[in-house]
């Protein structure tokens, strides 16, 4: 029973309709021809038809008899299953649901408004913040809200749901993940950070700006806001459905409060209350991730036990060496790639940056970052071995396959929401800490899209002078703007499939060639501006062009073998037989450019792609402008014979030939001597000198 549901179902579906006899004569044999309900004949239970698959909006007549023969033979099986063995429930329509409590209420309610409150507090009682410097960095803050508001930062519901799914149905190679977040540290603390805080940069994005100039500083302040935009409505999206799966409340209302919350005290409370309630929406965290564990020890089965299932079922998988790259998730995809996209996330990413520009000294936010980290990785580690233990709580009874589910993400909350309903608040507690964790990661977006907005693209880009005093209710009026903004994209979010592989897969695309362009300017002395800028541009269009179709064309890898075998409730396999009937029995070969390998790359590499691709086509074009424009100052510089603008005619006419000086221009005939030089240059034999011409040498 443990090979994979699809796989079996499809097998016995061929074996019932595989090749002998065609669905015209079934309908002739069949007992009350034209009745939709008529059985089949029990001798002729084992006739099969061969079909094939249609292509585009045709079929062949064997087709529309393989058709035929399904809907007989589905007719058939309903007739024989309109009830469920031993009286039980249908698995997919169970008479009783959990909903949440009235404490569970209160427990998320509370934390909403304690949130609000240090909003409200920061916002219209705490005295500074009036200056867009303040409001913006918090004015030197303490290291210990940072680290816990960094650690919160890219803990968000993305993680907390999409982690455990991924140890459910595709086994542990995420896992290594955790090591790349290791080797940011020295990266971080040794190259990048050094650079910001000598430069005192409110944006990151400043760096650019200096490095190459103002074309390139907008580039990337543009990324990072379509980044996270997209981000945010993710972040948002992942706890409105656990909300609704575990309550039955709207996912449509479970997000506007979100936004609400969110975007109320991050307008309002600038930096200084981001931080804090991130400091407060992290404690929030760490008790609803060890509470879940520390019962699941009870209800699920101790980590012995744990790991002991997961190794008999194939879960445990930690060194698939493939060098496929084309292969989701191998040593090779989740350390390397895993490595740049951690490092954009942590090293150029604004919402991280600017938490560390807030304190006071370089020593401190290496402190902060490198602790910040450690604490990431503990919470990755402790929500993975919740996926685990999921597992060997369902191992028996699938609730994806079951039907109790509609989707991967839905399974922790049910898990929590079915397992212990009859605990009070814990269900409240859980919810709580989806909630808190996507709130201050919106919440740290929205103040930094603010911060990017007003320095790098309202004052730098279109030279709007913002004093001091009034940057501050720029800052509050761009969060609410990005607020909605964001809220308009999180219905375009949730038609992108698992929120886990469309987050990654969003921030490789973009933060991998934002690296780039700040690898490019620390490393590359050639680089100049156009080379970045066209470097990064084309990098951009190839990365996103890659993604898209791969987005596309690509099919979603098959889960691992999963059971039905024990559960509780009765399985409706007709349901799951009329959807297989729909599917086609062999694999679509994809024709055309889809199916080249770049589209079969796994995501986990497009970060890593989108940065050397930056910085080879940056540097590449970068050299070509420099070689063009040596070659033209050697022409403009060389003597009369090699310059474009002076022929042979001319020295060998008697026209007239100007001599430019700093004062004045004379004339003379090419045989007569030149007027007494008064510069330097005009006693130069190099021939005729042009100082209108200005040489721009990058």
């Amino acid at each position: 029973m443990f090979a994979t549901q699809d796989t079996i179902l499809k097998l016995l579906t061929l074996c019932a309709l595989a090749h002998s006899i065609t669905a015209y004569a079934l309908q002739e044999k069949t007992p009350a021809s034209g009745s939709a309900s008529a059985p089949l004949d029990p001798s002729h239970k084992y006739l099969i038809v061969r079909g094939e698959s249609p292509i585009g909006a045709s079929a062949s007549q064997e087709h529309v008899d393989f058709d035929n023969a399904a809907t007989l033979l589905l007719q058939a099986y309903k007739s024989q299953q309109t009830t469920s063995p031993n009286g039980l429930e249908e698995c997919s329509a169970p008479s009783h649901k959990p909903t949440f409590s009235g404490y569970d209420y209160v427990i998320l309610l509370g934390m909403l408004v304690i949130s609000l409150g240090i909003g409200i507090f920061y916002g219209f009682f705490q005295k500074g913040g009036s200056s867009s410097n303040e409001f913006l960095l918090g004015s030197e803050m303490s290291i210990f809200p940072v680290t816990l508001s960094l650690t919160t930062s890219f803990i968000t519901a993305i993680e907390l749901l999409g982690n455990p799914s991924e140890m459910y149905f595709q086994g542990t190679q995420f896992v290594l993940i955790v090591i790349p977040m290791v080797l940011v540290i020295p990266v971080a603390v040794k190259i990048f950070y050094p650079i910001y805080f000598k430069m005192e940069l409110t944006s990151c994005y400043e760096y650019l700006g200096i490095r190459f100039g103002k074309e390139i500083r907008i580039l990337g302040a543009v990324l990072y806001v379509i980044q996270m935009c997209f981000y945010t409505a993710v972040a948002v999206l992942a706890p409105a459905i656990a909300l609704s799966k575990a309550t039955g409340l709207d996912t449509k209302i479970a997000v506007i409060l979100i936004y609400v919350v969110c975007v109320f005290y991050s307008s309002q409370g600038g930096m200084k209350a981001v931080v804090i309630a991130d400091s407060f929406q992290a404690a929030v965290l760490a008790v609803s991730l060890v509470l879940i564990v520390g019962l699941g020890s009870y209800y699920s089965g101790t980590p012995i036990q744990v790991f002991q299932k997961a190794a008999e079922l194939n879960r445990l998988e930690f060194f698939n060496i493939d060098p496929s790259p084309t292969t989701r998730h191998t040593v090779w995809s989740v350390v390397i790639g895993g490595f740049f996209y951690w490092t954009s996330l942590f090293c150029t990413n604004q919402a991280s940056v600017q938490k560390c520009m807030s304190l006071k000294s370089l020593k401190l936010a290496k402190i902060a970052l490198g602790f910040a980290i450690i604490g990431l990785i503990a919470v990755f580690l402790l929500n993975f071995y919740t996926g685990l233990m999921v597992f060997n709580h369902y191992a028996d009874c699938d609730p994806l396959t079951a039907g109790r589910i509609s989707a991967s993400d839905q399974l922790l909350p049910f898990y929590v929401i079915n397992t212990y309903e009859h605990i009070y608040s814990i269900a409240g507690i859980f919810v709580a800490g989806i909630f808190a964790a996507s709130l201050g990661t919106v919440a740290s977006a929205l103040n930094s899209l603010s911060a990017v907005t007003c320095e790098d693209l309202l004052a730098n880009g279109m030279n709007i002078k913002i004093s001091p005093e009034k940057g501050a209710t720029y800052a509050k009026w761009m969060s609410l703007g990005y607020g909605i903004a964001s809220f308009g994209l999180v219905f375009i979010v949730e038609h992108l499939g698992g929120v886990l592989q469309a987050t990654l897969t969003l921030n490789g695309l973009i933060g991998g060639v934002t690296l780039g362009l700040f690898v490019l300017g620390i490393a590359c002395k050639q680089a100049n501006t156009k080379g970045a800028f066209y470097g990064g541009l084309l990098s951009l269009i190839l990365v996103i062009f890659v993604g898209v179709v791969a987005q596309i064309a690509s099919v979603e890898p098959p889960p691992l073998a999963t059971s039905i075998e024990h559960c509780d409730c009765h399985v409706n396999v007709t349901s799951i037989i009329e959807d297989l009937l729909t599917e086609s029995m062999n694999p679509i070969e994809q024709e055309g450019f889809t199916s080249w390998p770049i589209f079969r790359l796994s995501y986990m590499w497009y970060s890593m792609i989108g940065c050397l691709l930056t910085v080879f086509l940056g540097w590449f074009i970068s050299l070509i402008i420099d070689f063009k424009q040596r070659r033209n100052v050697l022409k403009i510089t060389g003597k009369g014979i090699d310059n474009e603008g002076v022929s042979d005619e001319v020295f060998k006419s008697d026209s007239q030939v100007q001599y430019t000086t700093n004062s004045t221009i004379t004339t003379t005939t090419a045989v007569d001597p030149p007027p007494p030089p008064t510069t330097k240059e005009t006693t130069s034999d190099e021939g005729h000198v042009n100082h209108a011409i200005r040489i721009d040498d990058e």
